[in-house]
Order: structure tokens, then sequence, then C-alpha cells
């Protein structure tokens, strides 16, 4: 198929390249020229892992290109995936792009000759294509949905870092459409895909699928933070607590030859300095406001986000036991990205601990393998970046560790010996807790146990 997509971020590169490997003929729209010539030349203009190699492949044999025209990209196109941003702003979702694509969409359709099916692929809140996008396209083009043109809506569950894997290997495909040849038409699109459990459905539950999975494993996080949270004032270490939990048979299930899997889900019981990302606190927050609006509080998820919010300032509880007074002292943040694997520093607890730290007065260096970029256009000078590990530090009293990137794996070796050891504060328990000699951890209490954390 000829396929148009609007807009080249996380979702929309990601998803226009993977097409193009599986063999349809994909032009990405863009109005930023600059990254369009980036896209044209094989570079890609975020980081994904494998996306470069793909990207390259495929704009040299001509089954992928950039523009910054949607006429040009529309022209014999039969399926255009709306893939812009969907800004949280306070009490709802900001659809002032989606509505503007899919106002130029309509008026390309006017002229446009033969079946066409726009789909909707942002996140958006249950009801925003049939009752926004449907409308603007119905009155940009004077032509009738369900008629002229078809309407879908195909959410993406790819993991930030992984999304080129989760595309390429989904572990379902959601073809939300307004009327039988809408789903048919996103049908041919995941032909490629032939043995992947395909859910066909409405729009609207298409759109509540998205948000309902995201919020499900936001809220397992949260938990397991507040579990954690406990863990550490009665004298209990979360780790070890979870490590149990996880072996429940409903969670990790016992194959017939005795065999335990583990599945993936798990990850995210476990407690850490909380989440972040383009996706799960604004997600979360929409869902909320959605929830509020339609008259159905989401009290539960109120109280994911409120544990989210509070869960970063708990590195700076931990290194305050050792340091009360920040001023001067140096401190090595190792981590800017809110996960491993991405550039991507959206929402990321490295950026509230990393601005206390600087308002405390202290001497921070920071390293991440790939989101130093994007970290410096937050802090600038204000803070050192280093290349390497090693180099960050280098010197350091304490070390704070945000974000899970495997390379932080050596530090143990890197600080083995050491004559003046620093903190350090493992944010993501990712360390073990005896390889240093000075360790605070989330969900881990230094010290004796309380009497309330015996028996």
């Amino acid at each position: 198929m000829k396929v148009a997509v609007i807009g080249t971020g996380y979702v929309g590169l990601v998803s226009g390249v993977c097409l193009a490997e599986k063999g349809h003929e994909v032009t990405c729209v863009d109005l930023d020229a600059a990254k369009v010539a980036r896209i044209n030349a094989g570079d890609p203009p975020i980081y994904e892992l494998g996306l470069e190699e793909l990207l390259k492949r495929n704009v040299e044999r001509g089954s992928l290109r950039a523009t910054t025209s949607l006429a040009e990209a529309m022209e014999g196109a039969e399926i255009s995936l709306i893939a812009v941003g969907t800004p949280f702003e306070g009490d709802a979702i900001d659809l002032k792009y989606i509505r503007a694509v899919a106002a130029e969409i309509g008026a390309e359709l006017r002229a446009h000759t033969g079946h066409h099916t726009v789909v909707v692929k942002s996140t958006v809140v249950p009801g925003t294509t049939e009752d926004v996008v449907l409308p603007i396209l119905e009155e940009a083009s004077g032509k009738r949905a369900g008629v002229d043109f078809g309407v879908g809506m195909n959410p993406e569950f790819l993991r930030e870092g992984e999304a080129v894997e989760d595309f390429m290997e989904p572990d379902r495909i959601v073809l939300g459409g307004i009327d039988e040849a809408s789903i048919a038409a996103l049908d041919r699109l995941y032909a490629v895909f032939p043995d992947v459990d395909k859910v066909r459905t409405s729009p609207r539950t298409a759109e509540m699928i998205k948000y309902t999975a995201n919020s499900l494993l936001a809220t397992l996080i949260s938990f397991s933070n507040e579990i954690g949270n406990l863990c550490a004032r009665v004298g209990v270490d979360v780790v070890e607590t979870m490590a149990g939990v996880h072996l429940d048979k409903r969670l990790s299930p016992i194959l017939g030859n005795g065999t335990r899997v583990s599945p993936a889900s798990l990850t995210y019981l476990a407690a850490g300095c909380g989440f972040g990302g383009s996706c799960f606190p604004k997600d979360v927050k929409a869902l909320i406001a959605y929830g509020r609006e339609t008259g159905s509080p989401m009290d539960l998820l109120e109280s994911v986000i409120r544990v989210n919010e509070a869960q970063p300032a708990k590195m700076l509880e931990l290194l305050g036991r050792h340091f009360p007074d920040l001023a001067g002292r140096r401190i090595a943040v190792l981590g800017m990205a809110f996960k491993p694997g991405t550039d991507d520093i959206r929402e990321s607890p490295s950026l509230p601990v990393t601005h206390a730290l600087i308002e405390a007065g202290a001497r921070v260096t920071a390293y991440d393998p790939i989101a130093r970029h994007e970290a410096e256009k937050v802090f600038g000078n204000r803070i050192a970046f280093r290349d390497d590990l090693g180099a960050a530090i280098d010197g350091a009293e304490a070390i704070l560790l945000m974000t899970r990137w495997p390379e932080f794996e050596v530090l143990p070796k890197l600080l083995e010996g050491h004559p003046a050891p620093p903190l350090v504060v493992d944010g993501r328990r990712m360390l073990p807790k005896d390889a240093f000699a000075r360790y605070e951890g989330i969900g881990l209490r230094s010290g004796p146990e309380t009497a309330a954390g015996r028996g």
C-alpha cells in the first residue's frame, strides 16, 4: 500500500520506517524542513535502537521518503496515519495539532480520487476520532465519512527505546474503524503481520484500550513505589519483598515441564524513583480529566499520579540522611533519560532531582550515554556534563543513580578499593546493596530494623 504518515516523532517515524521495511511505500510528512532533510539523508532526528539502520536501508531503496508537502504525500495514497503530538495542558489533552492536520487532510480529500482512509494513531481520549476528527474531515472535504472516505483509530503500543522491536514483533494490533471498509483498509495495511492477534473494534474502544493499557502499567509502578516506601519505614527490603510476590504463579506461571515464566510485566512491579516519559504521566492525567468530564471520577489514578510526583523527592531524602547541607557538595547524577534505551528526558525523575540539587548549591556532574544533548537544553552550564561514567563520578561525594542504564552495572568495580568511597543512592535498585561501603536505595532502610519491622 501507499501510505502517508503525518508527524515524525517517536510514533510517526518508527511506524513509517517499519511499515516501509515490511513492504509498504511510505511518505512521512513534517513541517520542519530540517527534520525532513535529515530523514531523507537516512539520519533519524530521534534515537531508537535499530532505527537508523532501517531508515537508511529504506531511504536507499526508495520505499520511504519525507516531505513538507501533505499534498505530495497523499497523492495516490490509500491510507494516511495521523501521528502528531497530543500534549496534556492542565485540564485536557491539547488537540490543536490533531485538528490542524485533520483540516489539511480534509482539504486534500476534496480533490482526492479513489477511496482513502484517514487513521488516527496519536493517543487521544475516547470519542476524539469520531466526534472531533471525523466532522473536521467532512467539513473540509465536502464529503461524507463512511461513504466517500474511511476513518479509523489505530493506537500504538511502542516502548521508547524498544519501539522498533515492538513494531516489528507486536503482541497485538488494534484496528478501530467506523465501518467495515475502514477496518478492511487497516487489515490490508497490517496483513504483513499475519500471525499477530488483531482486535477489530470501534474507534472509541480502540482509544480506550490504549489509555487503559498505559494506566494499568503506571498503576503497577506507583503501587510498587508505595509498597517500597512502607518497606523502608519498617525496615524491610522492597526488592526481597517483590521477589517473593513475583513467584505467585498467577504472575509468573509454571509450565507443565516445571519451567517458570517471568513475564515482562513484572518489571513494572518494582520500586524506583518514579516513571516519566511522554506517555504514562500524560496519558494517566488525560484519563483522569476525561473521567472528571464524563462524571466518572478516577480516584485510583489520581493516587497513581500523586505517588509518582512525590517519588523523586525520596532520592533527596536518602541523600539528606548523610548530607543535611548540600551547599558545595560534589554530587554525580547518573542518567537523565526517563528510561534506558532512549534520549527522551520528558517527565524524567532526574529533572526535579537535579533542579533541587542546583537550588541547594550542590556542585553537580552528570552522565547519560544517550540523552546528554537533550539534558543540556534544560540545564545548560549549571551542571557539568561528562562524556563517560568514570569522569562523572571522579571526586563525587555522593552518586545518585536515576536511570537503569546497563552501563552503570560496572559501578561497584569502579569504586572497589576507593580510599574515600562516595555514598551511592540507588534510585532503581539495580545494583547489589552489599557491593558498596556506603549505600542507600529506594525501598530500603539502612541500619537496624525498627520494632515495627520485627516479627
